[in-house]
């Protein structure tokens, strides 16, 4: 399996819109272009969009997806609990730690195998 912790990034939280691909364009003195698409650590931004995603979201793989934005109606996050490890490890992760008892306040430590 190809290591899924490095690629292209998406645009940091304290940019406007997240979720769009991170472009820095680099040019040579004729001005053609190099390089554009940033490449780096993508492990907290899979993990935000497994998170955040509903299942059918992703094409390549259409039963990947937690739905968190539906336990914020929810008062049971167990469920939650195990729809993360179980949708991170669809992904190829392994989840060391995972404190999800409050929505305000929560922690995942996972890694790729």
């Amino acid at each position: 399996m190809k290591n899924k912790a490095t690629g292209i990034q998406y645009q940091d939280s304290s940019d406007s819109t997240v979720y769009d691909l991170k472009i820095q364009v680099v040019k040579d003195s004729f001005g053609k272009i190099l390089s554009g698409m940033v490449i780096g650590a993508t492990l907290e931004q899979n993990m935000a969009s497994i998170m955040v995603a509903e299942p059918g979201d992703f094409k390549a793989n259409l039963s990947l997806g937690v739905g968190l934005r539906s336990a914020l109606l929810d008062e049971d996050l167990l469920k939650y609990r195990h729809a993360i490890k179980e949708q991170f490890a669809l992904d190829g992760m392994t989840v060391k730690h995972l404190d999800l008892y409050n929505l305000q306040r929560f922690s995942i430590d996972a890694e790729y195998e």
